[in-house]
């Protein structure tokens, strides 16, 4: 028998993958076919995120690289950059991360805001660095500011929608670590 606990590690675990595929299947759509408009937000970034806020048992490492190094390589953006600044960001919010159903969300949202700047402005800096045509940091700029405005929307998404809440006292074992 399954303990129930790693059984709902891995469903949500399974709905993470399946919201990746879901979201790259729209992002590759060609809905729109003029150029100009301005970015939309890197909606995988706030999901994992947000869940990283709540549940970080649910996004193991190898996962969160495995998801973003699928996105890289299908919307065609360099392969890995991306990829080792979301699992750095990621492991910055996990150090971070309070065992707390009373964590206040404007304190969440500013520290996420900064770690989804500094995962843009990374971004930038390689790209630059490295001469890429498509390193505009104007573009970049918004794509950072889209993304921070809607992590409130995902965090609410993922509240009530994916009923991902957060570690209470009950789902810790004796040495305050989740089981």
């Amino acid at each position: 028998m399954v303990d129930p606990l790693t059984l709902d590690r891995w469903i949500y675990r399974l709905i993470f993958v399946a919201v990746a595929g879901a979201a790259v299947f729209i992002q590759i759509l060609p809905l729109e076919t003029r150029a100009g408009l301005l970015p939309g937000p890197e909606w995988m970034l706030c999901l994992t995120f947000a869940w990283l806020q709540r549940r970080p048992d649910y996004l193991p490492p190898w996962l969160i690289a495995g998801v973003f190094l699928m996105l890289d390589m299908l919307l065609m953006r360099p392969p890995g950059l991306f990829t080792a600044l979301a699992l750095i960001g990621a492991e910055f919010l996990r150090s971070r991360q309070q065992v707390s159903v009373e964590t206040p969300f404007g304190p969440e949202w500013l520290l996420t805001a900064g770690t989804i700047a500094g995962v843009f402005l990374a971004d930038w800096a390689v790209l630059a660095i490295f001469s890429v045509p498509e390193a505009s940091f104007g573009l970049l700029a918004v794509q950072a500011v889209m993304t921070v405005l809607a992590y409130p929307l995902v965090a609410l998404a993922s509240r009530y929608l994916f009923l991902v809440r957060r570690v209470t006292p009950g789902d810790l074992d004796p040495r305050g670590l989740t089981r």
